[in-house]
């Protein structure tokens, strides 16, 4: 018997039915929405990439100069060489001309011409001038010339790790190209043309053009004719004093803007030493804030400002000195091992006392000294606007014992690096307000919201660096001008522990105006070979060499220009005993430092008969 017909079983056919295509037509709906949409723009991308060929247009990286408006690094247009297989004609022709004109081997762009699988494939990158224009008139069908950017230094040796280098893809890779890459980058564009299935381009086709954006100039606190000044000298040192390394740096104490700054060996930064990337590595370093070294007397500005800013001296202080201290049951030497008897603070000071910087860092006590180290930045990188800047190395406070608290007052048993130095130095000597160093002109420098010592302090300390420099009468350092200084040198220490014997490191630090400084100056030269290694030997007299013709540089009228420097002969003391060797060098005007402690001179530096300027530091050996 026939199923009699259902309305209500046709309603729900009817039903099932629109659902079924709501559902549907909803399900296309979202995939249109996804493609369209979500997925529109890179849909668009792998098209357009599917039926058009792209050169890359490298953007021109910024410009860096230094503060007076002279350029230390600038781009130029070079060109990349491309060809797109599929639109050689005769591979072979092809690459013969190509390898003729742009000097590379034959088998070599032959292989790469006839890699039919690929769109296009890169020839040769930074083509200049003459190469670009002779690939250009070859007419070549399938090759491209793409434009490219490449450095050029100006000064070419100078300011090798301030500066650093670009990589062939116009990336930064060391000093401030790289540390400042993405402001000088640029943003870069494309050529590009339409092409069929077979990546070949369609005749009459259309072109499109994004150009390239170039990146932002870039304006240093370098003053390129003051860079010169420090460069030269440290080249000087390099020769004369026959060094591992020498590094220099002149800043301004009030702003914190770096004048100068460098170390030797370098290279030019046009040429690149790519082949040997030891050298290369170790030359690119700015070794101020990248290495770490124990700064021997120069350290003595930072222990005599805090014993003055905690009142536990004066400027008439005396201090007892037999040539040694013992502590913790450790003898530990004056490097003046006959010792300078009774001294005020002020001689004790200039003589670079190691007994009197131990005294006053037991009387400033372990947790007063490690207060201040924090407070005058050691141990923390300062914030320089340059890869690489290390933190130094301070021994942990719970481990510290009087002996080795003793040699920190010193500047032994510590490593910091010289920009370190030089910040805490300047934070003194500015009138105690902690101020970080910088590079590039607008940066700001990192200031403390409390002083570190005093201005009463800041005043003494400035007292004794020019009295430091200047004993044996006024503005002598430097004839008639008002030079602060303290030199230091340091033994080295081997990568397994215990002494290098016979390496050393030498330096000095000087304050121009001694009594309001402005100007702050470090050298250190590492490992000095030429036979003096002490800092008032080795690194001193090139610290005046650099001011005075800092003063010519800037027009710098002398403070009194009455001042005539004398000048003195150094005697023949070789052979003689220690005591008649000094009553020489003390008449002809000379100061002096000993090393070794033997009854009688086997050396001396300078030689006999040298005409020096009175004041002047030299060098005996006793045996």
């Amino acid at each position: 018997m026939q199923k009699a017909f259902s309305l209500y079983s046709f309603k729900k056919r009817i039903l099932a039915v629109f659902l079924a295509i709501s559902f549907l037509f909803c399900a296309l709906c979202v995939r249109l929405f996804v493609i369209q949409i979500i997925n529109g723009n890179s849909l668009q991308a792998r098209a357009t990439d599917q039926w058009t060929r792209d050169l890359a247009i490298t953007a021109p990286r910024g410009g860096i100069y230094d503060r007076t408006g002279s350029a230390l690094a600038v781009s130029y247009t070079t060109y990349n060489v491309y060809v797109r297989p599929r639109e050689v004609g005769q591979s072979s022709q092809t690459a013969q001309s190509l390898s003729q004109v742009l000097n590379l081997p034959f088998e070599k762009v032959y292989q790469k011409i006839t890699q039919k699988s690929v769109s296009e494939v890169l020839i040769k990158m930074q083509i200049e001038g003459e190469e670009a224009e002779n690939v250009y008139k070859l007419a070549l069908p399938g090759v491209y010339l793409a434009e490219n950017s490449n450095r050029y230094y100006p000064y070419g040796n100078l300011l090798t790790q301030v500066l650093g280098f670009i990589s062939v893809d116009n990336k930064g890779q060391t000093g401030v190209e790289a540390y400042y890459n993405n402001h000088l980058q640029g943003k870069d564009g494309c050529s590009y043309v339409q092409s069929d299935l077979q990546g070949k381009e369609i005749g009459g086709s259309l072109r499109y053009y994004i150009p390239a954006t170039a990146g932002d100039d870039l304006t240093l606190s370098v003053d390129s004719k003051m860079q010169l000044i420090v460069e030269r000298s440290l080249e000087q040192i390099m020769t004369e004093q026959k060094a591992k390394s020498v590094s220099g740096i002149l800043a301004d104490i009030n702003s914190g803007e770096i004048l100068a700054v460098s170390t030797k060996p370098s290279f030019n930064l046009n040429e690149v030493p790519r082949d040997d990337l030891n050298a290369l590595f170790e030359q690119s370093k700015l070794k101020v804030a990248t290495d770490v070294y124990e700064p021997g007397s120069t350290f003595k500005i930072l222990t005599v400002a805090m014993a003055l800013e905690e009142g536990l001296t004066n400027m008439e202080d005396r201090f007892y000195c037999p040539g040694y201290r013992i502590i913790d049951g450790v003898r530990i030497k004056c490097w003046r091992t006959i010792g300078h008897g009774s001294q005020t603070l002020k001689e004790a000071f200039a003589n670079s006392c190691n007994c009197c910087f131990m005294d006053l860092a037991l009387r400033i006590g372990k947790d007063r000294f490690y207060s201040y180290l924090n407070k005058f930045g050691l141990g923390q990188k300062t914030g320089i606007d340059a890869s690489g800047e290390a933190g130094g190395i301070l021994m942990a406070k719970s481990l510290v014992k009087n002996v080795d608290l003793a040699r920190m007052g010193f500047g032994h048993a510590i490593a910091l690096t010289p920009l370190q130095l030089i910040c805490a130095v300047s934070s003194i000597a500015n009138g105690g307000n902690y101020n970080s160093l910088h590079l590039v002109k607008d940066e700001k420098p990192l200031k403390s919201k409390n002083s570190i010592v005093s201005s009463n302090t800041s005043k003494q300390v400035n007292q004794l660096l020019e009295f430091a420099e200047n004993r044996t009468g006024k503005y002598t350092f430097v004839e008639g001008y008002n030079v602060g200084g303290k030199t230091g040198t340091a033994q080295k220490y081997k990568e397994g522990g215990g002494i290098a014997q016979g390496k050393y490191i030498s330096s000095f630090v000087g304050t121009y105006p001694a009594d309001n400084p402005q100007y702050i100056l470090f050298i250190m030269v590492d490992e000095p070979s030429a036979g003096a290694y002490y800092g008032g030997v080795v690194a001193a007299p090139y610290g005046k060499q650099i001011f005075s013709q800092l003063f010519d540089y800037l027009n710098e009228e002398k403070q009194d220009p009455s001042v005539i420097t004398e000048y003195t002969t150094m005697p023949f003391v070789e052979g003689k005993s220690l005591a008649d060797a000094i009553s020489l060098i003390k008449q002809a005007g000379l100061q002096y430092e000993i090393d070794g402690d033997g009854g009688y001179i086997s050396t001396q530096l300078p030689p006999a008969g040298t005409t020096l300027q009175k004041g002047t530091v030299v060098q005996i050996c006793s045996e």
